[in-house]
């Protein structure tokens, strides 16, 4: 064997011991570092608002390639384990006391996620008093004050959902003062008191007038209407319509499969 053929053999020998070496007991890179900041976040070492180590560091730390570690980070902050902003870090996100197959998740976020420019137009913002309908899915007696909203959010300037809200003044009494171009109802009412239990209703629902103009919607596209109602304090907190158009959104989850 030439001495060049016998160098390249050592370099991969040395390559598959130190990947072995960092794998363990056959755990990938990426899972590892997903098991060192899910354990560093449970334990409370770091807890919420936490700024982790940089991803240069924790690539030092476990002899992993830069891509390795942004993916890993990446997909914890999709499951809302961390939050990512931009030129200040990642940050351990705040805790939540369930977690369901669609997750509870800012639509801001996930535009920008995919590297797109959030917008939102603000319909209406109004106080009016509830009607039997909206007494029974806020628990409330009717004739209740609520505070309702209703926003288009766009992604890149084309409209992406519809979100019709109506919101409990006990929870949050300053709801109607918020400027929803600049921040939105979900990152206002998760920083007003802690998410105690969320419900998902999933419907394909036919295609109003105000609604397709609304989404800029051809004749005939389906509607799809996401329904949920969020609960903390131990009160139903709010209750929102979210209306999308069919050929341009999608619910997808992942979850582990029962044993």
């Amino acid at each position: 064997m030439n001495k060049s053929a016998g160098d390249g053999m050592s370099r991969r020998m040395e390559g598959a011991q130190k990947q072995a070496a960092v794998e363990g007991d056959g755990i990938g890179l990426g899972q590892q570092v997903r098991n060192h900041v899910l354990a560093k976040v449970s334990s409370g070492e770091w807890p919420e608002g936490y700024r982790i180590p940089s991803e240069s560091r924790l690539a030092g730390q476990f002899s992993a390639s830069r891509m390795t570690i942004h993916i890993a980070l990446r997909d914890l902050s999709s499951e809302g384990v961390l939050v990512r902003r931009q030129g200040a870090g990642t940050f351990v996100a705040p805790r939540r006391s369930q977690s369901t197959f669609l997750e509870l998740r800012n639509i801001h976020s996930e535009i920008e996620g995919r590297g797109n420019l959030h917008t939102t137009d603000v319909i209406k913002l109004e106080e009016v008093n509830s009607d039997l309908t909206i007494a029974t899915e806020m628990n409330i007696s009717p004739g209740s004050i609520v505070f309702h909203s209703i926003l288009v959010h766009r992604e890149n300037g084309k409209p992406l959902q519809i979100e019709d809200r109506y919101v409990n003044p006990r929870f949050s009494p300053d709801y109607l003062e918020q400027d929803f171009t600049k921040i939105t109802p979900h990152a206002h009412l998760m920083a007003t008191g802690p998410l105690e239990e969320i419900e998902h209703i999933i419907q394909a629902v036919p295609v109003d007038e105000v609604s397709r103009k609304l989404l800029e919607m051809q004749s005939g596209e389906p509607l799809l209407l996401l329904r949920r109602r969020t609960w903390s304090r131990g009160m139903i907190a709010s209750s929102a319509r979210l209306l999308h158009p069919g050929s341009r959104f999608s619910l997808a989850g992942r979850m582990k499969a029962a044993r």
